[in-house]
This record gives structure tokens, C-alpha cells and sequence, in this order.
């Protein structure tokens, strides 16, 4: 035996020989609890997980003071009989799984056979159940914190189980004086509450606090319902700036509403994510997510969804914390890659006033990685259900894309992000002599006064989208030519576009333009009333899509180092770069192994020669191995070319025609993610004729 120190008084320490013990269930239950049971909401957690499992179909929770005086959660299901109760505050007592083969493929949300005896242990818990119908049937057990044996008595109950916690914390004073005040307790009790209310809408929910009803939230059977139970818990507009996803690719599934790049949050409070109906905070889905995010959300800003992914239960592993919140799968990369794909392509989708998705004139492809799509639309098929828990209903409403008025932000730095002047001209000089055919097509500034160069481009795809032609009069009443064209957004037009004067509802989704505000803002009236365009924000997205498109299409062009750099690193790190060789050589990087922890880089793409390699390389290391990809290469690459795509579009200021304004909207229709610029900014807004009659008072 070795000695250990012991504590005989506060602050004196001795050393004391102790023989092993087997410890206190009383005390091992309390040491259980510091991991389950850390504030009133992880009690609401657990039990509402043991309703679940029950079968219910309607679960009811009531909380006083924050939940520290009281938590009681009531439902309707299978119960508990009288001979399992002297068990059911027992640790490591379950009835979910009875061996390995059924923890390796677990479908229920509890399974380890802790939490009731963690939350007896530090609380006065008292647990009423009945198996039968009978309301007279009933049992009750009692546990108070203390070391007893459990007693059974008759207590009337219907079909279901009570559980009711009080006073929590009272034997344990130094976890109770970490809880908050009463109003804090209880936004986490709310927002426990909401996550599983979320992930099961074949329940009815109710929430009371201090006797007052919070939620009440029936069963939703059908979309409406689900529609009704999203804004009561999220806010009613949610839906109006939401996605919907049903995407099904071999075993998994991903369903849900991911919100519009304009519909983003200061603070990451509305992200919900579910696994096989579990709430989870994964690292490798939040990785996956902000991918797909990345280049149309702001600066700072958080993206919101809901999103529900059906897997087979026997590759994913959920027994990783005893909080059950972290789970890891058999395959991340495939995981990963179907999520960032799914997600990305759904963003890319959403272009500027277009509701059902499609690209004007684009041809649908049947090459979709796994995607189910109709070959004459180009819409995604929703694919029937694959299992999974039942009650989940997706709407099956499309979403409107109209980009709702945000608050304006000043335009990010030009240096920020290790983005200067002189590395953007250094990338252009690049890239001309990689790219002399798209020099004059790509890179011509084009006339119009300073700051009014653009990315010029060809125009016979717009003259095929554009509808009967007719001559727009110019400010001066004279009949206007065909203007030159201002960058890479295709607002050259041989056949000046009309607003059709017979029936308005033939007009594109963002409309006609007719007038130009201040030099900065498009006005165009479409079928539902005006749209306002930020000509520079728009062109800068148009214009940096097609710049991705050029450089990204094929194999990255590669250049050795004259020197070689030399990287020192873990011995790990050197395995995952052996192991990703090819996906290294695929991005431009060359690596070598130089010895047991030593790599070196001897050529990187061309477009990044004066760029500073090793972080580069460390950080792909370091994505490779968490999260099986990476993509800094085209990061950095994404964030060059989104540099100057922002110099060179069309400025502010810069008095376009009204075919130059036509031809820009729509490029925006026919452009991915032309909802935002860049920078994450709003490219659009509408205003329909219901909202201009409001602000004019007609018809009141």
C-alpha cells in the first residue's frame, strides 16, 4: 500500500495508510450525479428521455423556482410495474439493453441506468407508476438523498409515470450555490424542454412554471402543425426564412429547415441537430455545417437550423459521455461529406427570387452525388422515409426565397484575414500568366470612370434567356444602344429586356428594372411588386462565382518551392499526411517524409506561392485527421478571389442602362447563392404591393 494524504481538518493535511474500498453507494451515486446531473435542466433532460423511451404520447413538466424547489414530469406511458420499482432508483438498473449486441445498435435515448439514482442521490425524488389503465393501481417509491432501502406503496395513478424532484442540491451545499438565479435556471429548463420537444412531434407537450402554462403544444400530425409547433418554439419567422431538406443517399437520411444566410443570429442559440432523435453537439457536424455556410453568411454571424439525421443505429456510437450529447460515427468522412454536400448544395439553390430553386435555362443534371433529381425540373425528388423514429412529419411547403431586410454592416477590411493589396496583385499577376486565354474575357477593367472596372464576359447565354426584345428609352427619350458590357456579370444585352404589358405575372422572378437610385440601388418591378437590388454587392457575387468556377473546374495547377520548407511535426501528423497523400496531391501539395517527425513541402498551387505554407499545411493536417477533409487550400484560394472579385465589379455611382441593369438581374437568377454578396451581405430585398399599400394607407 502506498501512502495517501488524508484530510483529518479543514486545511490540515496527513498522511495516512488506507486499505481499498469498495465506495458508498450513497457516495458513488452522488459522484455519478456531478456528471449527469448538473443544474435543474439536465433533471428535465433524463427524465424526459425515460418518458420518451416509455412510449408517450403526451409528457407534461412542471418546474417551480427555476426548477430548485420542484421538477415534476408526468406522462402517459408503458409505466413502471410494482416489481421493478424496488429497482428503478438502482444504478446500472435498466430495462433498454441486456447486452453488447444491443448496446452496439441502442435505439433508445437512455440506456446506462444512472440518471434516477444520480438525481435521488442529491434530491428528495419521488417516483408514482401504473402499468394498468386502473387509476387505483398505482405504486409509489421514495428516495431522500440518503442511503435506504427503497420502500413500495399503493398510490392511485393513471397509466404512466410521475416522477417528482424536490429541493435539489439540499444535501450537497456546495453544488446548490452554483445554481443561478431563478429566471436563468429556467431559460435552460426551457431550452432543454424545446430540444425534445423538437425532436418528437408525435407527442403533446406542456410546460408550466410557477403554475403558468409556458408551451402548450398539441400533437402535430400533419405540416401545418409541425409549421405551428416551429414558431410557437422558434419564432414565426423561422419558416418564412427557412429551407426545407428531405436528401436520402444509401443509409442516411438529413431532413429539416436550415435558415437563409439573411436569417443568421449574433449568437449560436437556435441550432438543433438530432441523430436518430437524439439532440447531439458534434464537432464534426458543427465543422460540416459552417463549411457549408461558409461565403454567405456575415461576418460574426450564426446560422440557424433544425435538422434531423436518420442513420443506422449500428454505426453510430452513442455511448461516449455520460451526458449522451456527443456521438461518434463508424465513418466521418462519409458523414461529414454528406452533410457539407447536402447543405451546400441547398444554399447554393437558393438564388435570388427564385422559389422552386431552378436555374433559369440550366439544363438538370443526373449527376447529384447521390441525390434523387427530377431530370426535367432539376428539383430534388423528397425521398419516402427510410425508418427512423416515428411522428417526424418535414413540410412538404416550399419555402419563398425573398431575402428579408437585414441591418446593413460596413464592408469587412480589405486586409483582414491576411488579405493585403499587394498579395491580391500578386494573385492577379498569377493567375494572368496561368490563365492568358481568360485575361481579356476575365480581367478586362472596362470603361465607365475609377472604380468601375469589372470581369467582362460573354453574353450569348443572356441573350438566350431574354424574352421578346424591344428598344428601353434612354434618360434623354432617345432609344438606347446596346451598352458596353461591365464585368463579369454579363450585363451586356443585345435585345434589351420588356415588362410585358398584357400580364405582369410573365415577368422573371426579380422583375424589370426601371429606374437607378443614387447610383447604388436597382429598382425593378416584378409580378409581386418592387424589388431593390444593391448593384455592387449582386455583381460582386456573380462575378466571384465565375471566378470559382475557372479556377476550381479542373486540377489545381501546381509550383515546386526553389527551397524546400521544412515542417516539423508529430510522429501522428506524419501518418495522417502518408495516409492523405493523394488528397495533398489533388489540392497542389506535394509532402515528403523526411524522418519519423519531419515532413517536407517541396510545391504548393501556383495561386499561393507567396503565401505562408506552413500554417497552411498544419492546419489541413490537423482538419484531415478530426474531420477526415479539408479545404484550406480553397479557402485561401475562395478568400483571394473573393478580394477581387469585390475590386472589380461595378462601383457606386456607376450609371448603368436599363439593359446593363437587366442583364445583372438576371445573372442574379441564374447565379448560386446571389442572395448574398461575399461578404455575407443581403444582395435583394421585395416589397410587395400588400406591403407598399400598408405604408400608403390604402384600402384602410
Amino acid at each position: 500500500m502506498s501512502d495517501i494524504p488524508c484530510q483529518s481538518e479543514p486545511g490540515v493535511q496527513v498522511s495516512q495508510r488506507r486499505s481499498i474500498k469498495i465506495l458508498d453507494p450513497r457516495l458513488a451515486n452522488q459522484i455519478a450525479a456531478g456528471e449527469v446531473v448538473e443544474r435543474p435542466a439536465s433533471v428535465v433532460k433524463e427524465l424526459i428521455e425515460n418518458a420518451i423511451d416509455a412510449g408517450s404520447t403526451r409528457i407534461e413538466v412542471d418546474i417551480e423556482s427555476g426548477g430548485a424547489r420542484l421538477i415534476r414530469i408526468r406522462d402517459d406511458g408503458s409505466g413502471i410495474g410494482e416489481e421493478d420499482l424496488p429497482l428503478a432508483l438502482s444504478r446500472h438498473a435498466t430495462s433498454k439493453i441486456l447486452s453488447l449486441e444491443e448496446l452496439e445498435g441502442v435505439a433508445s435515448l437512455g440506456f446506462r441506468g444512472e440518471a434516477l439514482a444520480s438525481i435521488s442521490s442529491v434530491s428528495r425524488l419521488e417516483l408514482t407508476s401504473n402499468v394498468e389503465q386502473d387509476p387505483q393501481g398505482g405504486w409509489r417509491v421514495v428516495a431522500e438523498g440518503r442511503r435506504m432501502e427503497p420502500r413500495v406503496t399503493p398510490a392511485p395513478h393513471p397509466r404512466g409515470t410521475s416522477v417528482a424532484v424536490r429541493d435539489l442540491f439540499f444535501n450537497t451545499p456546495a453544488r446548490r450555490k452554483f445554481l443561478r438565479t431563478e429566471k436563468t435556471e429556467f431559460n435552460h429548463v426551457e431550452e432543454a424542454f424545446r430540444r425534445q420537444a423538437l425532436s418528437r412531434f408525435d407527442i403533446g407537450w406542456t410546460l408550466r412554471h410557477n403554475q403558468k402554462t409556458i408551451h402548450q403544444l398539441p400533437v402535430a400530425r400533419d405540416d401545418h402543425a409541425v409549421e405551428r409547433r416551429l414558431a410557437s418554439l422558434l419564432g414565426k419567422n423561422f419558416l418564412d426564412n427557412a429551407l426545407t431538406l428531405d436528401i436520402a443517399t444509401g443509409s442516411l437520411r438529413l431532413w429539416g429547415w436550415v435558415g437563409l444566410p439573411t436569417h443568421s443570429r449574433a449568437q449560436a442559440d437556435q441550432q438543433y441537430f438530432f441523430v436518430n432523435g437524439r439532440v447531439v453537439r458534434d464537432r464534426l457536424v458543427a465543422h460540416a455545417i459552417r463549411q457549408a455556410y461558409r461565403d454567405v453568411l456575415f461576418n460574426g454571424r450564426h446560422p440557424v437550423f433544425v435538422l434531423y439525421l436518420d442513420v443506422d443505429p449500428t454505426v453510430v456510437d452513442v455511448n461516449v459521455h455520460p451526458t449522451k450529447h456527443e456521438v461518434r460515427f463508424r465513418d466521418g468522412r462519409m458523414v461529414h461529406d454528406f452533410l457539407f454536400s447536402s447543405l451546400h448544395r441547398a444554399l447554393g439553390e437558393a438564388r435570388a427570387g427564385h422559389q422552386d430553386g431552378q436555374h433559369p435555362g440550366q439544363q438538370a443534371s443526373t449527376d447529384t452525388d447521390g441525390l434523387d433529381v427530377d431530370p426535367e425540373t432539376g428539383e430534388i425528388r423528397e425521398p419516402a422515409p427510410q425508418g427512423g423514429n416515428p411522428g417526424r412529419h418535414p413540410s412538404r411547403q416550399q419555402p419563398s426565397w425573398q431575402q428579408q431586410p437585414m441591418a446593413l454592416h460596413p464592408r469587412r477590411d480589405e486586409g483582414e484575414g491576411g488579405v493585403t493589396p499587394d498579395r491580391v496583385r500578386a494573385f492577379m499577376d498569377g493567375y494572368r500568366k496561368l490563365h492568358p486565354d481568360h485575361e481579356d474575357s476575365l480581367l478586362t477593367p472596362q470603361p465607365g470612370g475609377p472604380g468601375a472596372g469589372g470581369l467582362a464576359a460573354g453574353t450569348a447565354q443572356a441573350e438566350r434567356h431574354s424574352p421578346t426584345p424591344r428598344t428601353w428609352p434612354d434618360a434623354g427619350g432617345e432609344a438606347s444602344e446596346s451598352p458596353a458590357g461591365v464585368g463579369g456579370a454579363s450585363l451586356t444585352s443585345s435585345t434589351p429586356e420588356v415588362m410585358p404589358e398584357d400580364d405582369a405575372t410573365q415577368a422573371p422572378p426579380l422583375g424589370y428594372a426601371i429606374a437607378q437610385l443614387h447610383g447604388i440601388y436597382i429598382l425593378a418591378q416584378s409580378a409581386q411588386g418592387l424589388v431593390l437590388v444593391d448593384m455592387h454587392a449582386a455583381h460582386e457575387r456573380i462575378v466571384y462565382e465565375r471566378m470559382k468556377t475557372q479556377v476550381h473546374g479542373g486540377a489545381l495547377d501546381a509550383q515546386p518551392l526553389l527551397v524546400p520548407v521544412s515542417l516539423a511535426v508529430s510522429a501522428a501528423e506524419v501518418e495522417t499526411a502518408e495516409r492523405e497523400r493523394e488528397a495533398f496531391t489533388r489540392l497542389g501539395v506535394e509532402l515528403d517524409t523526411a524522418g519519423p517527425e519531419t515532413l517536407l513541402v517541396r510545391q504548393v498551387p501556383a495561386l499561393l506561392a507567396d503565401a505562408d505554407v506552413e500554417p497552411l499545411v498544419r492546419e489541413m493536417l490537423s482538419d484531415l485527421e478530426r474531420y477526415g477533409r479539408s479545404d484550406r487550400i480553397e479557402a485561401h484560394i475562395n478568400e483571394l478571389l473573393s478580394t477581387m472579385a469585390c475590386h472589380g465589379s461595378v462601383r457606386a455611382n456607376r450609371q448603368l442602362t436599363i439593359a446593363e441593369m437587366n442583364a445583372l438581374l438576371r445573372d442574379m437568377e441564374r447565379t448560386e447563392r446571389s442572395g448574398q454578396c461575399n461578404h455575407g451581405r443581403p444582395t435583394w430585398t421585395q416589397m410587395s404591393l400588400k406591403d407598399l399599400d400598408r405604408l400608403f394607407l390604402r384600402g384602410q
